[in-house]
């Protein structure tokens, strides 16, 4: 392969990625260390032992298609965790500051689904994204198989359509 054919595929993977498209690698999630909102350390893993679809969304106070796609998926939760077996890890990237924001947030939001924090942002480097929103799902195994970045409304129909696929595995 020649430097022009090298540089073009990486300039072909990099846009890729940035318009919200990776390749299913089912890869697995990374075991990290976040908090609960009551400061409690936990590990990504002890939410993943349950065997269920998973959906992680990464967000922040001050996103607002962060929180409109948070929005979205409560509408839906309820539905899909009893039609589908799902769980949701909505995980803040916020810092200490923004932190304080979040428990008031979700509860005026009446989010019903499990919310982190990420604040050193350790898990978001780990899976080298850079932007919010930016959602994954994982199969019953803790493998990501798709990733989403961004939110427009109807993404949450998608993703649906995600998780069906695999629930016809």
């Amino acid at each position: 392969m020649n430097y022009f054919s090298i540089l073009f595929f990486s300039i072909f993977l990099s846009n890729v990625s940035l318009a919200g498209i990776t390749p299913t690698t089912n890869t697995p999630f990374p075991s990290i260390d976040v908090k609960t909102l009551d400061g409690k350390l936990v590990n990504t893993q002890d939410y993943l032992k349950d065997n269920k679809i998973t959906i992680v969304s990464f967000w922040a106070t001050w996103c607002t298609p962060c929180k409109r796609e948070l929005d979205a998926v409560h509408e839906l939760f309820e539905e899909w965790s009893t039609k589908y077996n799902v769980q949701v890890l909505a995980i803040t990237i916020d810092d200490a500051r923004g932190l304080t924001k979040v428990p008031a947030l979700v509860q005026s939001k009446g989010w019903e689904f499990v919310v982190l924090s990420d604040g050193k942002q350790e898990l978001q480097q780990a899976l080298g994204f850079q932007t919010v929103p930016q959602s994954y799902l994982l199969n019953a195994k803790g493998e990501i198989v798709y990733s989403h970045i961004g939110y427009q409304p109807g993404d949450e129909l998608e993703l649906e359509e995600q998780i069906l696929s695999l629930v016809q595995e």
